[in-house]
């Protein structure tokens, strides 16, 4: 029998699939990416491509198997993506030696400070002969090469082990090897490489495994020497990012190579947004045959919390990690007109103007908050700090001077804006619409942010997905926390650095 993750019959996941498959009004012939998993490779020398492509010659209508296969799986597990209708996954899914067939999803991407936070400092003893032999497979939005943190000076070449290749990509001996994947060959916004235009896959790398940089900082927030975990160690990039997300069918092709390229460990922050039953979740199924090939995986917990059972990566073979707190917090002060400062969360990176301006709050004169800022004129919005409940990434394309955002779900975590902008509490926001409501002329100044001493640290932030495992109840997740918050380290410079579409600043 094909050795394969173990299954919850009665997930809610599997029946869901179960229904899609075989419901009566699966005449539909519109084709989709279907992931179709066979288990570990078969013992037999019968060429495994070639057992795809006459599978699929089995069930397809009116399709070529060349046309309609995107990927083969033949390296480390056995499996295929297709593009097949309803009814043709529900005839594959019935052969003997198929162990599950499902959509391929599209999955959700999810320091200064931190290493010395956990007691593990520049001046621990280290080997970095031994660490150089260490080779992390780093699954995310790809690499920015140039960065500072990936120089390979004084590292000798990439270890006997390593098998793998750079792909449209120059290496050295610190990034060893890239691949990128995209089974909808759609680079209409990326050069089809291995390079990071989203920033996330940059900053992971160098937090897993960046080299030591003396004076990093973030216009000058939390400066510092920034270093990875293992410095030393390798990196082997796999591209299954991009601005669309992370689908199944590229993660599943990403761990076939990393495992079978030599990698010794391999690190991924995506995951589904619900936690899937193991048989249709590919992040459960690739690092299932990476532990069986001496492989650890290690996969964030979740960016879903603090909902109880929103953790995903829950499988037993695999660490999940969830994401806490430091020592340093970044805040950030807005001033109003009576000099009353008010302190809230962000990464405010804009220098502190010497002047006052326009603060208003939409709609009007209200006396309690419900301010939706999601469409504003920007003839009344222009040049002024709005007060709002809701926003989007419009709001900051209709010439605001500035935001201040009342959310009290997210106090514990400093995110960046566009523009000068600052998260505060409810009770904050009555205080700031009580001022606004009884001044002629209200105005208000956003500062520059700073950085405090967190005396509580670490906690476990708003964020993080908690347990319990919905998919194996017995089994306890998140496994271990890191830190999480306000980690400062690499990012692509040509990406967002807020994460908001066109913001260059």
């Amino acid at each position: 029998m094909a050795s394969s993750p173990s299954s919850n019959p009665i997930s809610l996941s599997f029946f869901i699939s179960f229904v899609l498959l075989f419901a009566s009004a699966s005449s539909n012939e519109e084709r989709r990416v279907y992931i179709v998993y066979m288990g570990a490779q078969p013992s037999s020398q019968y060429p495994t491509s070639e057992l795809h492509l006459n599978l699929l010659k089995e069930i397809l209508v009116n399709c070529s198997p060349s046309e309609s296969l995107v990927y083969s799986y033949q390296k480390s597990f056995n499996g295929f993506a297709a593009k097949l209708s309803i009814d043709e996954a529900g005839k594959l899914s019935g052969m003997v030696g198929i162990v599950s067939v499902f959509r391929s999803k599209t999955l959700k991407l999810r320091t200064t400070r931190s290493w010395d936070f956990i007691n593990f400092s520049q001046s621990v003893n280290r080997n970095p002969l031994l660490e150089s032999d260490v080779i992390i497979g780093m699954l995310d939005t790809g690499i920015w090469p140039e960065s500072e943190s990936f120089n390979d000076r004084g590292l000798g070449p990439p270890p006997k082990k390593w098998k793998g290749a750079c792909v449209n990509m120059t290496c050295n001996n610190k990034i060893i090897g890239a691949r990128y994947y995209n089974g909808f060959s759609d680079y209409t916004s990326n050069e089809p490489s291995p390079r990071d235009f989203e920033g996330h896959g940059t900053h992971t790398a160098s937090t897993a495994a960046g080299r030591s940089v003396s004076r990093a900082s973030l216009y000058d927030l939390a400066k510092g020497t920034a270093r990875g975990a293992v410095p030393s160690a390798r990196l082997a990039v796999y591209k299954v990012c991009w601005s669309f997300g992370c689908t199944d069918q590229d993660i599943l092709a990403a761990f076939d190579d990393a495992i079978s390229d030599g990698v010794d460990v391999i690190s991924l922050s995506l995951g589904n947004i619900f936690p899937v039953d193991y048989f249709q979740d590919s992040i459960a199924i690739g690092s299932f045959h990476a532990m069986a090939n001496g492989i650890l995986t290690s996969a964030s917990a979740g960016n879903e919390g603090p909902g109880h059972g929103t953790v995903t990566n829950v499988a037993p073979w695999m660490v999940s990690v969830a994401a806490s707190s430091i020592d340093r917090h970044i805040v950030d002060t807005l001033v109003t007109g009576d000099h009353v400062s008010t302190l809230g969360a962000s990464v405010n990176t804009f220098a502190t103007e010497n002047r006052f301006d326009p603060f208003l709050y939409l709609p009007g004169n209200a006396t309690t908050l419900s301010g939706d800022c999601t469409l504003l004129d920007k003839n009344v919005v222009k040049g002024k700090i709005v007060l709002c409940n809701f926003f989007s990434f419009e709001t900051f394309n209709t010439g605001i001077k500035g935001l201040v955002y009342i959310d009290d779900s997210s106090l514990d975590v400093s995110f960046s804006f566009p523009r000068p902008a600052i998260v505060v509490s409810s009770a904050d926001g009555l205080n700031l619409l009580r001022y606004i409501n009884r001044t002629k002329n209200p105005v208000a100044n956003i500062l520059k942010s700073e950085e405090v001493f967190d005396s509580k640290a670490p906690l476990v932030a708003s964020f993080s997905s908690r347990g319990p495992n919905t998919i194996t109840p017995d089994i306890l997740k998140p496994d271990i926390s890191a830190p999480g918050i306000d980690i400062l380290a690499a990012w692509a410079p040509v990406a967002s650095p807020s994460g908001f579409p066109n913001d260059t600043s």
